[in-house]
């Protein structure tokens, strides 16, 4: 980022606390490659990449590097969903099963609402999604009948609708389902033209697209187990080896709804923008102040988070200072997070070519000192 769009350009001593602790944290957990951006609700305050977005090739990480969204998917299918009320073209008050009748209650459960979905509060499990991805080179169609077989084998209660919260990436699956037959095209076209476009997000969509703006995924583990987990992943994901990790091959998530997105962190503090703002940016409006609002208003308790209506915020959290809301993003090969600081008007986004859990709520503590000291 160059010095004159950097407002800690007069504060270099801020700015390298910030970059000595990613890189501390970096060296720690063996996080190969990573990119951050903080945002207000008006303007972008700094993005930056540091360490490799490609081991093999020495290719660096920088602020405009792709990478998987994973579920920080969920906040943009939660707020197209949240839009679609906005304009009445969805209920959210509407049973799952009147809008989907291929989903199914169990006899004597309660009926979930399209509410329930977004709160992750209706009654469906959360099988392990360690084979839900595709390669590539698999087209729309493709993805596209994965999720349907997804949706048709777990689409499913297993408990009644209400609280506590349950986290559930097949929620997210139906929602998706929701939303295109509510909006009258495929979900992802109308995330593009709903929400990607107007919010400027023009480097983000659900294609896995090669080529140098793309990170790539690793997972570190011991040559040994390297069958392993080629045997635990779809043919054609695991790729080559560079020293201690192991390279993952360009895929695309089977579901888009719950985790399909892949862009940048830059990108990623556009959609930050749009909700500190309370749902405008660059001066268009796409979500009503309350409906932006009532996404961050945490007030179903569960495990292992407690649910707004698409953000979350962990039960140890419950009483930090200052208050936050966040929603991670997790998998094969990266480990993303994204944070608003609502109070503060401070949103904070890293993404990571780790599969590995790093201490993000460190670095996000280090990057709010320095930005609302």
């Amino acid at each position: 980022m160059s010095p004159s769009a950097d407002p800690l350009h007069s504060d270099p001593v801020g700015l390298s606390t910030v970059r000595s602790a990613i890189r501390e944290l970096m060296r720690r957990h063996h996080v190969p490659g990573l990119s951050i951006a903080v945002t207000d609700s008006e303007r972008l305050l700094h993005a930056e990449g540091f360490g490799r977005a490609d081991l093999a090739t020495g290719r660096s990480a920088t602020a405009d590097t792709r990478y998987p969204w994973f579920s920080m998917s969920k906040i943009a299918t939660a707020t197209v969903a949240m839009r679609l009320a906005d304009e009445g073209r969805l209920d959210l008050e509407a049973t799952v099963r009147s809008l989907m009748p291929t989903f199914v209650v169990r006899a004597g459960r309660a009926e979930p609402r399209v509410r329930d979905l977004l709160s992750h509060t209706a009654g469906l499990g959360n099988p392990l999604p360690l084979r839900w991805v595709l390669p590539a080179s698999a087209s729309a169609r493709d993805a596209d009948q994965f999720a349907g077989r997804l949706l048709d084998r777990h689409g499913r209660t297993s408990r009644s609708a209400g609280r506590p919260a349950r986290y559930s990436n097949v929620g997210y699956l139906a929602l998706a389902e929701i939303i295109g037959r509510a909006a009258g095209r495929r979900f992802e076209d109308h995330v593009r033209t709903a929400l990607l476009e107007p919010a400027g997000m023009t480097g983000t969509g659900y294609d896995a697209v090669r080529g140098e703006q793309t990170a790539t995924g690793y997972v570190r583990l011991p040559r040994p187990a390297t069958p392993l987990v080629r045997a635990a992943l779809p043919t054609g994901i695991a790729g080559g080896r560079t020293g201690g990790f192991l390279a993952l091959n360009p895929f695309r998530v089977a579901g888009a709804g719950y985790g399909g997105l892949i862009g940048s962190a830059v990108d990623a503090a556009r959609l930050l923008r749009l909700h500190l703002a309370d749902g405008v940016i660059d001066g268009l409006r796409l979500l009503e102040p309350e409906s932006a609002r009532r996404m961050r208003q945490i007030d179903n308790p569960g495990r292992p988070f407690d649910l707004g209506l698409g953000w979350f915020r962990r039960p140890a959290d419950r009483d930090a200072t200052p208050t936050f809301v966040e929603h991670w993003g997790t998998g094969g090969g990266f480990w993303n997070a994204m944070r608003l600081y609502p109070e503060r008007d401070l949103g904070i986004v890293t993404m990571a070519n780790t599969t590995h859990a790093y201490d993000h709520n460190a670095l996000m503590a280090a990057v709010h000192a320095v930005f609302r000291p």
